[in-house]
């Protein structure tokens, strides 16, 4: 025993028995949990999954002046997929059954694989078929390259950019050109020319149509995405096949089993795909449908457990509840797709790769404020993904909302105004309201394309923009969670190749920039003013000036040959008196035959263009589509434009039998520089002889030399001098002029406001979802114009109130308003025949009519085919055929081949601001094809009613009249 209790003191001893002990311990407690707790521990295991469930933040809301709800949020289902909850084993069989049920429901899903097997069974990319589209759309179907499609369609536009470049180079044929276009992209030499020429062309094009081209790689950027698709997928061979793309993916990236149907195939890759762009983000949720129906959240509850990773959610997407109301201002809504989005949103900002982004308008331009935070909720969910626990929870945080200027009580009467209009128009009837009722046909009929329209009005005392509405419109609802290609292509104009056919998209307002007619004058009246000329001196209108061959008429004697007699400034610019604008412009009484009092020409009136800033962008807050500034006509671009001209038919016209060897090396380099030193004289414009006697010494044979001569002088040289012509056109807003309605309102507003130039805005400020005011936009004055008497105002704005009364062009639209306004309407011209929508089957149908029979045409352009295999011209079936058709018959020119083609209408416009004493807002009303200006009359008064409070009702009526009559 002592021997014992020594042991037992021993420290080694006893931690060896401690030891034990604890074992013991452990032994028992594993023995009790595994065999007598066991089953219930295991119940707790397979029940209970600790989740950490990201909380998608609502989207910022949009709010007019007032704080009604432009742009909110509502709940729908989403279908996720949590990447890290899905074992691969299952992941295919899961796929194959959530898009079963989707399917069966009829919801759509996210679908970006971008392999697909036609009805015919065979594999095409979403790529190349999205640009074969656009080739088709655009009657481009064999050309090859990006490049040449660009200055194709450049050209098909009659840009005048591409046709200076052509002139410049000497090139006539444009196949040949759009060759030479397509190699200088890849050279050295000239890569900076033709991106130049590329990016201002662009950004003309982007106004009537879609140009999916990179004009930095010069690429179809669908052939980027190619790309960049092939090489995220380990395919290094990019002209791979779509089918050899698409088993080399199912096999080697997702590792598909053969056994599935190639249906099958594609819906599990489908699932896969999102899974994988997903990268490394395994806790972040993959969206794989939005908006799902009730019916489908069922199906899939009720499967869960056959549904492993698949989760429902409730999530709060984009909700316009007004629809189209203000869509051109709010903007679209898109999926992260190009290459500067991912860069800037994804990898600089953090956002996820399924996240729907601003994509215009002022979803675009403030996207970093109406993104909200996202929250989460760590919690325990049994086995069915039933809620247990919520362990900890942070709340998402809403984007910040922005309050806009505009209001949308205004915004909802332009647009409805400005479509009632047009559709009267179309038919030639008669539009009625309480404030007028008026007959909308002229001489020339029904204007039945005047199917597009833009309306702008602003607060004159700040800028601001109260109502901006393009007509057609569309449901920016369709954007909220990525819009479907039946959608998209409802949006896309029938007939691309008119111009002026009606496109939802457009921002007309912003983007389309023309001549402003008649509006023009008041500029050209205030310059004269400014100069010193009385409003009172009155000038005799005898109907029409002769300058050279050129007839200028005053409307009048166009349409009824009568005149206007003596009038003063305020009754000219009543009665749109182009005589009296023709003398102002150049400075000459026609009437009486002489000067008038006071020094007046063109760079007088440039000089007050520019100051009221219609050559420059007017601020509005909107960077897609971007804002055009429009163009200021000048001296120099005429000359240039007769220079490129010039050297273009010399290059055509002079040939090495031409040159005199004697003199000369006989070579195309002796002939180039002939033409340089030719078009170099243009400014100088020597006489004929000293022009003869020159050509005759750079080496060009006498005879020859006279015929040039006479060319040269006489076509351009003479030409390339700013004429009186050139001046009466400016004067009376024709020519090269080429404004905005939104530049134009911005010009009003000047009028109205005594010379203050204020940036336009549509920002009132932007708040916090605690009610923390982040960012005002207060008014923006830029200058006050300067003006030696600002009093010249007054007498320019009481000629456009005589317009709405008197012998004013607009007086029947006002007789019966009891508001007095100031107004100006305007009509710019628009040359061009209405391209068909199938041009060859308008060939077809006038083949007698030029005298050609069909089989001829048909074995013509066989013959011609053959003769330029390589020339991408010839692959175009209209071209081909109209070529055809001159060979022929050689009397028909491309003007008969057209002559049977329906005219363009002329732009109308009706401008102006309200009330005419103390005014408040500026008005632009822009009509395609609309024939007379007169016809926006009635949606300026309409809008005016409207924001005078004129059509509320009893007693409040009453108080707003009241008011506006003490004012």
């Amino acid at each position: 025993m002592p021997m014992l209790l020594k042991k037992l003191n021993d420290r080694y001893t006893i931690t060896i028995i401690t030891f034990f002990l604890i074992i013991a311990i452990i032994i028992f407690r594993l023995a009790s949990i595994m065999i007598v707790e066991g089953e219930t521990y295991r119940e707790l295991a397979e029940n209970r999954i600790f989740k950490s469930i990201p909380l998608s933040a609502p989207r910022g809301e949009i709010r007019d002046r007032y704080g009604r709800l432009l742009a909110g949020n509502r709940p729908s289902y989403t279908i996720q997929i949590m990447k890290n909850e899905i074992v691969d084993e299952k992941i295919n069989e899961v796929a194959l059954n959530i898009i079963h049920i989707l399917e069966l429901n009829e919801d759509r899903y996210n679908d970006e694989f971008p392999i697909v097997i036609n009805e015919e069974g065979e594999y095409v990319f979403i790529f190349d078929e999205e640009v074969e589209a656009w080739k088709r759309a655009n009657e481009l179907q064999d050309v090859e390259t990006a490049a040449e499609a660009f200055f194709i369609i450049a050209e098909a536009y009659k840009l005048k950019e591409i046709e200076d470049w052509m002139i410049l180079h000497g090139l006539q044929d444009v196949g040949q050109a759009a060759k030479v276009f397509a190699l200088w992209v890849h050279d050295e030499n000239h890569q900076d020319e033709v991106n130049t020429l590329g990016y201002d062309v662009q950004q003309q094009l982007i106004q009537h149509l879609s140009i999916p081209i990179s004009i930095r790689t010069w690429k179809f950027t669908e052939q980027m995405k190619k790309e960049n698709w092939l090489e995220s997928h380990r395919i290094t061979e990019l002209d791979i096949s779509a089918e050899d793309a698409f088993f080399d993916v199912r096999d080697n990236i997702y590792k598909v089993p053969a056994d599935h149907s190639l249906a099958d195939a594609r819906k599990i890759m489908v699932i896969r795909e999102q899974l994988r762009k997903q990268g490394y983000l395994q806790y972040q949720p993959v969206r794989i449908a939005y908006d799902i129906s009730r019916e489908s959240v069922v199906q899939i509850e009720e499967n869960i457990m056959d549904l492993p990773g698949i989760r429902v959610d409730v999530e709060p997407i984009r909700y316009y509840p007004e629809g189209q109301t203000a869509a051109h201002i709010l903007g679209t809504l898109g999926k992260i797709s190009q290459q500067s989005e991912i860069d800037r949103f994804i990898n600089e900002l953090g956002y996820a790769p399924g996240d729907i982004i601003g994509k215009t308008g002022v979803e675009h331009k403030f996207e970093e404020y109406l993104k909200g935070k996202d929250g989460y909720q760590k919690v325990i969910v049994d086995s069915k993904g039933r809620l247990i626990e919520v362990l900890e929870k942070v709340d998402p945080i809403p984007g910040n909302t922005l309050y806009l200027t505009i209001d949308l009580n205004l915004q909802k009467k332009t647009e409805e105004s400005m479509k009632d209009v047009l559709e009267t128009v179309q038919v030639g009837g008669v539009y009625e309201t309480q404030w007028g009722s008026n007959r909308l046909v002229g001489t020339s009929g029904p204007m039945k394309n005047a199917t597009s329209a833009s309306t702008v009005v602003t607060d004159v005392h700040t800028g601001e923009l109260l109502a901006l509405a393009n007509y057609p419109s569309y449901d920016p609802n369709l954007f909220a969670t990525g819009i479907s290609m039946t959608d998209w292509q409802s949006l896309i104009p029938e007939n691309e190749r008119d111009l002026l056919a009606p496109r939802p998209l457009t921002n007309i307002a912003l983007s389309t920039a023309i001549q402003p007619g008649s509006t023009y004058k008041m500029i050209v009246g205030l310059a004269a003013l400014e100069q010193g000329l009385s409003p009172n001196y009155r000038i005799l209108d005898r109907g029409f000036i002769q300058i050279g061959g050129h007839s200028f008429g005053n409307w009048r004697w166009n349409m009824y040959r009568t005149t206007s007699g003596y009038q003063n400034m305020y009754e000219a610019i009543a009665d749109s008196n182009n005589f009296y604008f023709y003398s102002l412009g150049t400075g000459r009484d026609y009437g009486a035959n002489r000067n008038l009092p006071v020094p007046m020409n063109v760079d007088k009136m440039i000089d007050y263009t520019l100051r009221f800033g219609l050559d420059e962008r007017t601020g509005i807050e909107i960077d897609v589509p971007r804002e055009r500034s429009g163009g200021v006509p000048s001296l120099e671009s005429k000359t240039t434009t007769i220079k490129a001209l010039l050297r273009r038919h010399l290059t055509r016209l002079i040939t090495l039998d031409d040159l005199d060897e004697t003199k000369v090396e006989v070579n195309n380099e002796t002939i180039d520089g002939i033409i340089e030193e030719i078009v170099g004289w243009t400014e100088e414009n020597p006489s004929r002889g000293v022009l003869y006697n020159r050509i005759v010494d750079l080496g060009i044979k006498s005879d020859k030399a006279n015929l040039y001569t006479d060319i040269v002088k006489y076509n351009y040289f003479i030409q390339a001098e700013w004429s009186t012509a050139d001046t009466m056109n400016f004067s009376i807003g024709q020519g090269e002029h080429s404004y905005t309605p939104i530049q134009m309102t911005s010009y009003m507003m000047i009028l109205a406001n005594g010379g203050y130039r204020y940036q336009t805005s549509l920002l009132n400020k932007i708040q916090s979802n605690d009610g923390e005011v982040i960012l005002e936009s207060p008014p923006e004055l830029i200058e006050r114009i300067p003006l030696n008497d600002y009093k010249n105002l007054e007498h320019i704005n009481r000629g456009m109130y005589e317009v709405s009364t008197g012998i004013g062009t607009a007086r029947n639209y006002f007789n019966r308003f009891p508001i007095d306004v100031a107004v100006k309407t305007g009509t710019a011209q628009r040359s061009g025949k209405i391209p068909p929508l199938d041009e060859v089957e308008y060939l077809r149908k006038h083949f007698g009519n030029f005298g050609v029979n069909e089989a001829a045409v048909e074995a013509k352009m066989q013959e011609m085919k053959e003769e330029n295999p390589n020339d991408v011209m010839y692959k175009d079936d209209i071209f081909v055929m109209r070529e055809a058709i001159k060979k022929l018959n050689p009397r028909i020119k491309n003007v008969d081949l057209d002559k049977f083609k329906e005219d363009y209408g002329n732009y109308a416009w009706f401008t102006g601001f309200a009330p005419y004493e103390n005014p408040e807002i500026a008005i632009s009303v822009l009509i395609f094809q609309g024939g007379s200006g007169g016809y926006g009359a009635p949606v300026f008064r309409e809008i005016v009613a409207e924001y005078m409070g004129l059509n509320l009702e009893g007693d409040e009526k009453t108080n707003v009249m009241g008011n506006y009559m003490t004012r």
